[in-house]
């Protein structure tokens, strides 16, 4: 069996190898969104980095304009910046589709080569096989990974948390940050005027003692 799918190993293993490069593609990226959605239900204590430094860029942005008022567009650029061994999301799901185009585009010349050079059909039929199991297993993969649909969970859960959770804790700490400074300044108003008022009862006793001084003066010529 084994000589029947290997008697032109460069074609067979070419056409495996392409296959299962896109099935890994589809499970990485089918991971990597089962991953940050399980860690987007309890993103207050989240050890993952990439929603920790989403975190802290979000805080950094309210700060500096006082709230965000486009956070979908803000997670939307997050998602799109995702990356798995320097590639885009994106880019794994079409490098996926054209792997798997590529694999029976080879399997198809490997076919047709056998047809010309007279070969028996036994050993042409197992890369139409290859083929049609290469493609359920591509689409199969895919319908399960659903790509799609867990980009909009993952979406759905960071504009939640974003706009319902972290935005109004932030606006809630400006708050109580301006009112302990409004208490500051209240309680610094009182000791102001107090310094004041004993600053200008040190000038009027300087100008009584002056005063005193000059009649004391006058008495003793």
């Amino acid at each position: 069996m084994l000589q029947i799918l290997f008697k032109h190993p460069e074609f067979m293993i070419t056409v495996l190898v392409l296959l299962s490069l896109s099935i890994i593609c589809q499970i990485s990226m089918g991971v990597l969104c089962h991953k940050l959605i399980w860690e987007t239900e309890n993103m207050s204590s989240t050890g993952n980095k990439s929603l920790q430094q989403l975190k802290l860029k979000f805080s950094s942005c309210c700060k500096l304009h006082e709230g965000m008022s486009n956070i979908s567009i803000f997670v939307d650029k997050y998602i799109n910046q995702l990356k798995i061994y320097g590639l885009s999301l994106s880019t794994l799901k079409h490098l996926s589709g054209q792997l798997v185009l590529l694999s029976v585009l080879i399997a198809g010349i490997a076919a047709c080569k056998g047809i010309v050079t007279g070969e028996s059909i036994i050993y042409i039929v197992p890369y139409y096989i290859i083929s049609f199991l290469g493609l359920y297993c591509y689409f199969a993969i895919s319908s399960l990974v659903d790509i799609s649909s867990k980009a909009k969970i993952l979406r759905t859960n960071l504009i939640d948390y974003l706009e319902n959770h972290l935005a109004n804790r932030l606006e809630q700490t400006a708050l109580d940050l301006k009112l302990v400074q409004g208490e500051n300044d209240e309680a610094k108003g009182p000791e102001k005027e107090a310094a004041a008022e004993n600053k200008a009862e040190n000038v009027l006793s300087h100008a009584e003692a002056q005063e005193l001084e000059s009649l004391l003066k006058e008495f003793l010529v």
